[in-house]
């Protein structure tokens, strides 16, 4: 594949070349600014750290932050819009905020020096996924309230990029502007990626002919099918990165092109910890939380993710421990007839089954008091044999998941595209017995 050599030393930020014991005395003293600076201004830590009988000032190692409470998404709606900023409104540069879709919005907000910080671990993660300044970057994430295409776009023009700001949707004239402006890099997430590829073969362009070396993938769990997927597809290098508004947007960690084997967190600006997602205490591998460190405006002190993941010591940045790449989330989970499934593992089986593509959604109805699992997927186009595919589908899920699925292949381009994060699962079930 099309790329040049990893980054040499003296391009990277002098805090990527520390050694892990020197990261460590950097985090327990913004560990302990960020402890203080929260119980100070936000009054919902006050109120937290005293119900449990904890002050700042019992924080004396990175461990003791296990004795301090969590934060969930229902803390930040409670406190809507702006009960959780720790400067005055009138310091706060820039606000984003959730869509809200399943209650009121979370409300994140920046100071200046929080921009700035942003910036930079996004300059850090393009670099680590190989782009280099004077690379052009095609954003096709989307502009707006949602985190994804402003953090790009100012991470991209802080490492000297060319920035084309496309946002997400018109597709054809996605496809145009890349062919047209030959772009090195592509940040979207790899739902889209993936009718992007569609669209480039139904206009008769071979899309491994493109510019495109370097694909930026976030906002969404993928698998390593995925990645294989695309990257055959398109011949170009597909690396994950990993972000969510609440503890800053995309940019808290990224995978390094060389290695591709985890996304290295950057721990001088993020602290993380995997807990069991039912009792909260450690946990080797669960659900990943995460305590800013430099944030003024909204800091989070261990924020509950709800991605399911691991963390490892680091490689190609070996003071930066790594997090397995999240393919799923306590609350993505469905409990299908008392077998615990994820989207993921359908991906997975759908990306091996012949003639089927990787667009698919989980249908879920309960019509006879037992619920049923629908998979909706694509035939590939040219693929005659749908009955076949369908009844090998059907084997595949039961063999590798252990549940039985209805199985439903439907023609190209039908089913709902996403120029954000994909809606895989539809739940049509009621929630009282018929």
């Amino acid at each position: 594949m099309r790329l040049g050599d990893p980054p040499a030393p003296d391009e990277l930020d002098p805090i990527e070349r520390v050694s892990r014991d020197e990261l460590m005395k950097l985090q327990l003293e913004r560990l302990q600014w960020t402890l203080s600076h929260a119980y100070a201004n936000v009054p919902l830590y006050r109120e937290k750290f005293d119900s449990v009988g904890i002050h700042p000032s019992d924080c004396k190692e990175l461990g003791d932050l296990a004795r301090f409470p969590f934060t969930t998404k229902q803390d930040l709606r409670d406190n809507y819009p702006f009960g959780m900023f720790a400067v005055p409104r009138e310091r706060v540069a820039r606000i984003h905020a959730s869509s809200g879709t399943t209650g009121k919005p979370t409300v994140v907000g920046y100071t200046r020096k929080d921009l700035d910080v942003w910036a930079e671990v996004m300059a850090r993660s393009i670099r680590a996924s190989g782009g280099r300044p004077g690379d052009m970057v095609h954003v096709a994430y989307g502009y707006g309230l949602f985190t994804g295409g402003l953090g790009a776009h100012y991470g991209a023009e802080r490492l000297g990029c060319t920035v084309v700001p496309v946002s997400g949707g018109m597709t054809p004239r996605q496809v145009q502007l890349i062919t047209d402006f030959r772009p090195d890099i592509v940040m979207v997430t790899p739902s889209y990626m993936l009718a992007l590829l569609d669209e480039f073969e139904s206009q008769g362009l071979d899309p491994r002919e493109s510019s495109v070396r370097i694909g930026i993938f976030g906002a969404e769990p993928w698998t390593e099918r995925m990645r294989t997927e695309i990257e055959d597809r398109f011949d170009l290098h597909a690396v994950d990165i990993y972000g969510l508004s609440e503890v800053m947007g995309p940019g808290v960690a990224n995978e390094c092109v060389e290695s591709k084997d985890g996304l290295h967190v950057w721990e001088d600006h993020f602290y993380p910890e995997t807990v069991d997602p039912f009792t909260g205490e450690p946990a080797g591998e669960g659900e990943l939380v995460f305590t800013s460190l430099t944030k003024e405006a909204m800091p989070v002190i261990r924020y509950r993710t709800r991605d399911l993941t691991r963390l490892l010591p680091g490689t190609a940045r070996p003071a930066f421990r790594r997090m397995v790449k999240v393919t799923g989330r306590t609350d993505d989970m469905i409990i299908l007839r008392g077998v615990n499934v994820f989207p993921t593992q359908i991906e997975e089986v759908v990306l091996r089954t012949a003639g089927l593509s990787p667009h698919f959604q989980l249908h879920l109805t309960r019509p006879d008091r037992l619920d049923v699992m629908t998979v909706k997927v694509e035939v590939r186009p040219g693929f005659e044999s749908r009955a076949e595919a369908g009844a090998a589908l059907r084997k595949a899920v039961k063999d590798t998941v252990g549940v039985s699925v209805e199985v439903e292949v439907v023609d190209p381009e039908t089913l709902e595209r996403s120029v954000g994060k994909l809606r895989r699962v539809i739940d049509k079930r009621i929630t009282r017995d018929n």
